[in-house]
């Protein structure tokens, strides 16, 4: 059995998503504030030790609008039904596969409500909603619809939503949604268990005062050893360790008894009616699992029988022994269970933290192999159905888990500020985005690019821009006063080629991420002969075609390799715009004749005087750039000179026009979401 997939509609961000989930491992990316941690927060609610309880707060900010449309209809004189259903609720939707041969689908089994024997499928819903006959209670003492009114009933909410508000566990016919039965919540935990790694886990560098949160984890593995339905070993070893205190016991409460009693006070001495009567005494009972909490620490064997505290130990090997002690204890917590064929999902969230990269690879690549590793030594064989959702901001364990296996939240930028999901496995199964989806996963893999974290990107065509794109930026921010700089904002740069920058423009437009692609124009000259046809290079002038596959691509996908230069060289700024991309090739600065075909030679060309050109026809023109131009072997000396040395030049128009357009539209800043919610409480 595994969970399919999860709805949620107007928690925090997530106003209304579908999450589908790998059956091993799915990883979530996103910049900061783009909901993952409201994801992890919204199980964390569902698998608690109580009904699921919510807070005005808890209620995602563009539907904090449906309370005043209720309040409106109420003030008409709307009936019940029309106030209902534009309250808003929250809601929690999770679909679950399960094999249809299984001879016993357990707690599941009573929310299989469908008639269908071919199904196999079933539909939890966790709603968070106004009970029934409390609308009246809900708009109780507003009379009316002036700003004072409304201000002092958006306040009175969050006094009213946690008494007014209730919530119910359904089972939803997949094929019928009006097909819903009311379950109990101890149903629902039977169903499915959570488990929680924390990004903050209390790993502090700290030396002098130790904190022991590895010794902790064994106390919790102890009491799940004592339950009845505990794995034999675990219990045989439990009942060792009881043994050995039993015997403690019976030592503390005869000599230390004994001696404690003396330390009591002679009652009498102070002489008060009744205080000599009591006879008192001393009882110390020892408790395994607080001994276990507070009074065993992990130690680290050294040389000479020195053992070291768990906090002399690195951060990252101590944070990835706290993960696997934590997995320990889940696996250990999922054979103790009476209900074995519930279902497991256990969310990581930021397993990089002080863990070196090649680190973080094995991780995430080796991560679902631990479970494996658990079923097959310590449970027999048998599979322990476990689903890890791992919350991420490192390329690297984006970039080397499976393609298919990465979730990605968008957040919006109006300032309403809702997350979309946006799912690889869904967007790249298209047959003909194979050859994409397979260059792309190689490319990230080796490379650990930033496009899943960075704000906006630029990609480009080799060394020397990527040597001098810093100043390239410095140089386009000095001469533009409208727009932000480009320079403060989280751009990220990664080095593509013309040859394969077209790979990523659908992974572009799927990140939803402001992009300019710097390529080179590659002219050629297309010659007609008797029994073929060859495009070789030529300058700009003599051209005809350029052979730019990016630009090729860009505005005409399937045409031969090639697309007509002069339709290329008269494409507007606005033309070279697609969506969220634009793209930039070189073009003849203003007033001036000649194109460079390299940024080598669009920047001599743009610097004419720094470079000893003077006036003349295109044709010769370019070929004076060409002559000044550096081969391949140079293109780095070239590059380093121009970048750190000789810098008092004019950046290339092509160039300028691109980063000007990247510098448009920077993102809300991220505290958006904390100033609305202080907004929402002061009304």
């Amino acid at each position: 059995m595994k969970i399919k997939s999860v709805d949620i509609k107007n928690f925090r961000l997530l106003k209304d998503v579908t999450l589908s989930l790998e059956d091993s491992t799915t990883v979530i990316v996103g910049r900061n504030n783009s909901g993952k941690t409201s994801l992890t927060e919204v199980f964390r609610r569902l698998i608690g030790d109580k009904n699921p309880s919510f807070s005005l707060y808890d209620f995602s900010i563009p539907s904090i609008s449906g309370f005043k449309t209720a309040l409106k209809r109420k003030l008409e004189g709307k009936g019940d039904a029309e106030i209902r259903e534009v309250i808003p609720s929250i809601e929690i939707k999770i679909t679950i596969e399960y094999p249809t041969d299984a001879e016993d689908l357990g707690a599941l089994g009573d929310f299989v409500i469908d008639l269908d024997i071919n199904c196999n499928t079933a539909v939890i819903i966790v709603q968070y909603s106004l009970r029934d006959g409390k609308i009246e209670a809900l708009f109780e003492g507003i009379l009316d619809e002036s700003a004072s009114s409304v201000k002092v009933f958006m306040k009175s909410l969050s006094d009213r939503i946690p008494s007014l508000f209730e919530t119910k566990i359904l089972a939803q016919d997949p094929n019928d949604p009006s097909n819903i039965s009311l379950m109990e919540y101890s149903k629902f935990k039977s169903v499915i268990s959570a488990g929680f790694i924390n990004a903050q886990r209390g790993l502090d560098d700290i030396t002098h005062a130790e904190k022991d949160v590895l010794g902790k984890v064994l106390a919790q593995l102890f009491k799940t050893s004592k339950s009845q339905s505990a794995p034999v070993d675990m219990k045989e070893r439990s009942d060792a360790l009881q043994v050995i205190i039993e015997e403690i016991q019976a030592k503390v409460d005869t000599d230390f008894n004994s001696h404690l009693d003396k330390l009591l006070p002679a009652l009498a001495l102070f002489g008060y009616p009744g205080l000599a009567d009591p006879n008192l005494s001393t009882e110390t009972t020892l408790n395994i699992s607080n001994i276990l909490d507070s009074h065993t620490k992990i130690r680290y064997k050294q040389g000479d029988d020195l053992f070291l505290p768990e906090t002399y130990n690195g951060l990252g090997s101590r944070n990835l022994i706290y993960i696997l002690f934590q997995l320990f204890e889940f696996f250990r917590g999922y054979q103790s269970r009476t209900l074995s064929n519930s279902l497991d999902i256990i969310f990581i969230e930021e397993p990089e933290a002080h863990l070196h990269p090649q680190m973080q690879q094995i991780f995430i690549k080796k991560l679902y192999e631990i479970a494996n590793e658990f079923s097959a030594k310590l449970n027999g064989g048998k599979q322990w159905t476990v689903q890890f959702v791992v919350t991420t901001h490192s390329t690297h364990i984006a970039n080397e888990a499976e393609f298919e296996a990465i979730r990605y939240f968008l957040t919006s930028n109006n300032e309403q500020r809702e997350t979309t999901v946006k799912d690889l496995r869904k967007e790249f199964k298209a047959k003909e985005l194979k050859e994409d989806k397979d260059f792309l996963h190689k490319y990230l893999t080796l490379t650990k690019c930033d496009l899943y974290f960075a704000d906006k990107a630029i990609l480009i065509e080799g060394t020397v821009e990527r040597i001098m794109i810093p100043l390239l930026i410095q140089k386009s921010d000095a001469a533009d006063a409208k727009n932000p700089p480009l320079g403060v904002q989280y751009v990220t740069t990664i080095e593509v080629g013309g040859a394969y920058a077209h790979h990523f423009y659908k992974f572009l437009d799927f990140l939803e991420l402001r992009s300019l692609i710097i390529t080179d124009i590659d002219s050629v000259f297309k010659t007609v002969k008797e029994k073929t046809t060859t495009y070789d290079s030529s300058l700009v002038a003599a051209g005809s075609h350029t052979s730019n596959a990016g630009i090729k691509n860009w505005f005409s996908k399937g045409t031969d390799g090639h697309y007509g230069l002069s339709e290329c060289v008269a494409k507007t700024s606005e033309e070279k715009v697609a969506g969220s991309r634009r793209i930039a090739y070189q073009i003849p600065e203003n007033g001036e004749k000649g194109t460079g075909r390299s940024f080598e030679e669009a920047l001599i060309l743009a610097n004419r005087k720094h470079f000893g050109i003077t006036d003349g026809l295109p044709g010769t023109i370019e070929k004076l750039a060409e002559d000044l131009a550096p081969d391949n072997k140079g293109k780095t000396e070239f590059a380093l000179k121009y970048a750190l040395i000789d810098t008092g030049w004019v950046a290339p128009r092509y160039i300028v026009e691109g980063l000007q357009w990247l510098a448009k539209k920077p993102n809300k800043p991220s505290d958006v979401v904390e100033e609305a919610i202080i907004e929402l409480r002061d009304k």
